[in-house]
């Protein structure tokens, strides 16, 4: 298993109890690949800035695919670059890509053909590996998870005054990877102002479509 995997199971896990925002997650998965690139030693950081090793062999498609399309010269890109770039729709390339290897699967409902139901988490070792991790309270799983709200209060994705700066790395040892949560977290922030932003200019549209200025 890897990190991004991880994190997704334990997320979809959470349930409908505890659901995450899906733009949250792509950015958290994309900065847990990088983590996985250090920890396979595929890169190393200059600063903020991702400098490529020698192409290593990577356990997983999704990885794999990530490292390809690593900027391979200088200026080489950043991370909070990378967030934004790799992250885009990563949540649901990694669903699907669990759903093809049977790791989710669609909860059947009566009356309703298999295919319309609920995506859920298949028991399986994964999904014991992950769960195991997390009950662990393994620094970084913990970082992320809790970045995108798992297993808590849903964040307000329309009042930026509502997310939580979670910038305390203490419990990571290792500056990188320090580096990218950090990184991860001023993404999230800045992706609930961009949704504040957003909610206000379409509430001050619906004000003047109905007459109001109010």
């Amino acid at each position: 298993m890897t990190t991004p995997r991880d994190l997704l199971i334990i997320a979809m896990d959470a349930g409908s109890s505890s659901p995450v925002e899906q733009g949250d997650l792509s950015l958290a998965l994309a900065g847990a690949e990088v983590i996985d690139f250090l920890a396979a030693r595929a890169i190393r950081l200059d600063g903020d800035h991702i400098v490529p090793g020698d192409r290593t062999a990577l356990a997983d498609r999704l990885l794999e695919e990530a490292a390809a399309s690593l900027v391979r010269q200088a200026p080489y890109e950043s991370v909070a670059d990378w967030l934004w770039r790799r992250g885009r729709g990563l949540s649901a390339a990694y669903r699907a890509e669990l759903e093809a290897e049977g790791q989710l699967v669609r909860q059947g409902r009566r009356g309703i053909s298999f295919r319309a139901g609920e995506l859920v988490v298949a028991d399986s070792p994964d999904r014991r590996r992950a769960a195991d991790r997390w009950a662990s309270d393994e620094p970084v799983l913990a970082f992320l998870a809790g970045a995108v709200r798992v297993h808590g209060e849903r964040r307000d994705s329309t009042d930026v005054t509502d997310v939580t700066d979670v910038t305390d790395v203490t419990d990571v040892a290792d500056d990188a990877v320090a580096t990218v949560l950090a990184a991860v977290n001023d993404a999230l922030v800045e992706l609930a102002a961009v949704r504040q932003r957003r909610a206000i200019e379409d509430a001050a549209f619906d004000n003047i479509w109905r007459g109001g200025v109010g």
